[in-house]
């Protein structure tokens, strides 16, 4: 952990160690990896007890979502990363020959990565994952939010690297603010759209890269052709995993007025189902994170008439997966990003109006659609710009490290996971190499008519 009084030195440090070359090598950073993956292996039940007590998560949830999605970016990324590292060719214009062009990926140097408090353990390694891959080293601050596991990525990290090549800063807006008062080579925050841009103005005072991993209200379209009993399923669990506090959770549902009624009986059945008659009482849902975001969730119950669930438990900070019907655009609960287990439906009789509903809104981090019709989705998702989308499923596009992630506007700048992730963390640098064999006159002075008849010929 870096200490309060050593924060103003931490970047220095980082990077000292980044620039000795000893992540330089393919080996180091493999190396490296493989010690992360032990430290979590190791620490496997110290990581679950800690998402339990930090919001009651699930152990499948825990599991899933968090421990094994960071272990299959590991493996995925020490599969591939020779290949990622290698340089690649570029052309060369004619005119510039015999030269040969390349381009090769260096690291930034020593990066900050600050982490969110939702899938705490996940969010805080993703990243990392492909900052060492990349060469870098890092200073991470994991969510305050969560303590249990802020206190459990600390210890894996000490175990997993020595000084200077991976650091932990724990604490709150006061940490945070002095990290960002610090000259850090690239920035990787993961959070709301409201702190990332005070990390963004912060980030440009030095002139520093960065990549921001922000939220906003993903829309759900269903279609009338749409097969309600996968939709509902599907839907209901990409709201509810992690009871709704996740960034691409769908936050509210566009549907085709044909089939309203029909989907919102679908979404009710299979909320039950999922979470029996009484879901404050299951063990399958999660507790929200803390009072203060259990209120201002309470306080959204007040914005559309209720279709199912609604009952609250303030001691356990939980709120019954919840089917609101028809908001007012101008509510709450339609203008500010809900994360948690409400869900507006709201009826429409053309698609375009789904889509003038979506445009009222910044761009969302992702976009769901459900519909037998591919043409249809398709053209659609040519409409609708969105960070990311998929179709007739919701949440799952995350879990597939070939495709980018990340948002567009005030949903987010820059993409990771994957070998996106690793060029993301990387500086493409270009390299032209020239041939000492020959070395024609033209470019060189003093200019004459001849030469400047050849380059118009040449260049036009």
């Amino acid at each position: 952990m870096v200490s309060a009084h050593s924060l103003k030195t931490a970047a220095e440090r980082l990077r000292a160690r980044q620039q000795s070359g000893i992540l330089c090598e393919r080996t180091a950073r493999d190396k490296a990896l493989s010690r992360l993956e032990q430290a979590i292996q190791t620490a496997e039940s110290d990581i679950l007890n800690a998402l339990s007590r930090d919001f009651r998560k699930p152990q499948f949830e825990s599991y899933s979502t968090e421990i094994a999605f960071i272990r299959s970016e590991i493996r995925q990324t020490q599969k591939h990363l020779k290949r990622w590292m290698r340089p690649q060719r570029a052309a060369t214009p004619l005119f510039l020959k015999p030269a040969s062009s390349r381009v090769e990926f260096e690291p930034w140097g020593a990066v900050l990565i600050m982490s969110p408090w939702n899938y705490p353990f996940q969010l805080a390694l993703a990243p990392l994952i492909s900052a060492i891959a990349a060469g870098n080293t890092v200073l991470l601050k994991p969510s305050e939010l969560a303590p249990h596991t802020a206190t459990v990525v600390e210890s894996v990290i000490a175990a997993a690297f020595p000084d200077g090549e991976v650091e932990t800063a724990t604490g709150g807006p006061e940490v945070a603010q002095e990290l960002l008062d610090q000259q850090w080579d690239h920035i990787f925050f993961t959070g709301s759209t409201r702190v990332g841009k005070l990390v963004y103005q912060a980030a440009a005072k030095h002139l520093t890269p960065v990549v921001l991993e922000l939220g906003g209200k993903s829309p759900c379209v269903v279609a009338a052709d749409a097969d309600l009993k996968t939709t509902a399923r599907r839907i209901v669990w990409g709201k509810c995993v992690n009871a709704g506090q996740t960034c691409i959770a769908p936050d509210y549902i566009l549907v085709d007025n044909q089939i309203k009624d029909k989907l919102c009986t679908a979404l009710a059945a299979e909320i039950t189902r999922a979470y029996g008659p009484a879901p404050l009482e299951s063990e399958d849902y999660a507790s929200l994170i803390s009072d203060e975001h259990y209120k201002r969730l309470e306080r959204l119950l007040a914005d559309g008439d209720i279709f199912c669930g609604g009952a609250c438990d303030a001691a356990n900070r939980r709120i019954e997966p919840t089917i609101l019907l028809d908001p007012s655009l101008q509510s709450s609960v339609m203008q500010e990003e809900i994360f948690g287990p409400i869900l507006p439906v709201i009826g429409f009789d053309h698609i375009g109006e789904a889509e003038q509903l979506i445009a009222r809104n910044p761009n969302p981090l992702a976009l769901y659609y459900f519909s037998r019709d591919r043409k249809a989705a398709s053209r659609f998702l040519k409409r609708v710009p969105s960070g990311g989308a998929a179709l007739n499923d919701t949440v799952m596009h995350v879990g597939n490290a070939a495709l980018p992630f990340g948002g567009r506007g005030t949903s987010g700048i820059g993409q990771y996971h994957g070998q996106w992730g690793f060029e993301t963390f990387s500086h493409k640098k270009g390299v032209f190499s020239q041939s000492l064999l020959i070395d024609p006159p033209l470019r060189y002075a003093p200019y004459s008519a001849r030469q400047l008849s050849v380059i118009r010929k040449v260049l036009g």
